[in-house]
């Protein structure tokens, strides 16, 4: 019998594997850059954090998530997001009782939703994504969008549209729930199901509704932005102030919602405008939420953060043309001729390893131009041959594969050798 992968997963395999090494390490040197500290959250919470985290009315939660009972009946869900968990560990670990506030944490795991894969898309996806929790400064909000944008530059990406919102305060909200429901009421019989289900639950996701984003009144509803009270104008002055300052460029468009209801003031997202890229262009969606902890048994704390796929990346990555520098290449090759000089590799082989040194050495009984073609192979920057004649002189002699070089060094400093040519 033979097994194939589920659908919407993927084997990562050496070779593919850097690049995910090298753009999650890229991440976290950015956000200790920034004072972000990594926090893991379970891979499988109560179904009820992400009822009431993510919302009852998302896709999310209806039609996404993986849930399962286990063998007490506990209704389990496989996490489809990061932003529930860490607001739940900020809350259970009682992190806002720290003296150094905002608590500011970043995450790199698997999610888990299910829906129709595609490219970059998948049922099982690699998420990183930051959360900035205890401060109302627009300052923040601006910061974390800043890292955001970072990120993606840094990897080299050049075709990046950043599109940012204001969803305003509560009263601000609560003016423009009113105006939407207004709106779209007398022909909510024209919208699918799912919009019909929102009107009155909350009006602001029918505007992030995919089967009905050409009706016509999607285009002439009321804009968040008329409905902004004095404050949230400032904060929203503010948060553009900051960019500005920061030489990042941005839009604003009064489309962009965050259907949650406790979302509030700042939303954003950053696309690709990479050509072929594919239809789903965003690559990154975030914004800022007060009452979250709170709906999950905290004190009322304001967060803001963003999620990204690292999959999507990756394609965006693919779009433009850009290769990570990934480096493949090891130190030295040990190649070997004659059984006793075989053996007096495997313990050079450690030595050298424990230096610190990448090596690596043939396993097969090769011949001598096979284990060449071997090196070649793992780009080793010197091989080592030894063979009995050489052992029992007490050298090994080192070939340098860029110039073609080639000395005799004693065993005993074939490491100093080598570390000095690093």
């Amino acid at each position: 019998m033979s097994f194939q992968i589920p659908r919407g997963t993927q084997d990562i395999l050496p070779g593919e594997v850097e690049k995910w090494q090298f753009i999650e390490n890229t991440a976290r040197e950015l956000c200790n850059r920034y004072q972000y500290k990594e926090i893991r959250t379970p891979i499988f919470e109560h179904t009820e954090l992400f009822s009431r985290g993510v919302g009852e009315s998302t896709d999310i939660v209806q039609k996404e998530m993986y849930t399962f009972q286990d063998r007490k009946g506990r209704s389990i869900t496989l996490r489809p997001e990061g932003t529930a968990s860490t607001v739940r560990a900020f809350v259970e670990k009682k992190l806002y009782a720290n003296a150094a506030q905002p608590t500011k944490l970043y995450y790199i795991g698997p999610m888990f939703r299910y829906e129709r894969p595609q490219t970059g898309r998948y049922r099982q996806f690699v998420q990183f994504g930051i959360e900035a929790l205890g401060s109302n400064d627009p300052g923040i909000d601006a910061e974390v969008i800043s890292l955001a944008m970072s990120l993606y530059q840094t990897l080299g990406l050049k075709s990046l549209k950043l599109v940012i919102n204001s969803l305003g305060d509560a009263e601000s909200r609560k003016a423009h729930r009113e105006a939407l429901i207004a709106h779209f009421e007398p022909s909510i019989g024209e919208f699918c199901s799912d919009c019909q289900n929102r009107l009155q639950q909350n009006p602001l996701r029918i505007l992030d509704c995919k089967k009905d984003r050409e009706h016509a009144l999607m285009e002439t509803a009321p804009s968040i932005l008329d409905y902004l009270n004095e404050d949230s104008i400032q904060y929203f002055n503010k948060v553009q102030t900051y960019l500005s300052a920061n030489g990042i460029e941005f839009e604003v468009d009064a489309r962009l919602v965050r259907g949650l209801d406790y979302y509030n003031h700042t939303a954003f997202e950053i696309m690709s405008n990479a050509e072929g890229f594919g239809a789903i262009t965003t690559l990154c969606g975030g914004g800022r939420y007060n009452g979250l902890a709170q709906e999950i048994g905290g004190p009322e704390t304001p967060g803001i953060g963003f999620a990204l796929s690292i999959e999507r990346l990756l394609s965006a990555l693919d779009a433009e043309g850009i290769e990570l520098p990934i480096n493949s290449s090891i130190d030295c090759y040990v190649v070997t001729m004659g059984e006793e000089a075989k053996d007096r590799a495997v313990s050079l082989l450690f030595e050298m390893r424990a230096a610190g040194l990448l090596a690596e050495k043939d396993y097969e009984n090769k011949k001598l131009k096979a284990q060449f073609k071997a090196a070649d192979r793992h780009q080793a920057k010197y091989v080592a041959v030894l063979g009995d004649d050489e052992l029992a002189r007490n050298v090994i002699a080192v070939k340098d594969m860029e110039t073609g070089n080639q000395e005799e060094v004693q065993i005993n400093q074939l490491i100093d050798y080598l570390r000095g040519r690093s």
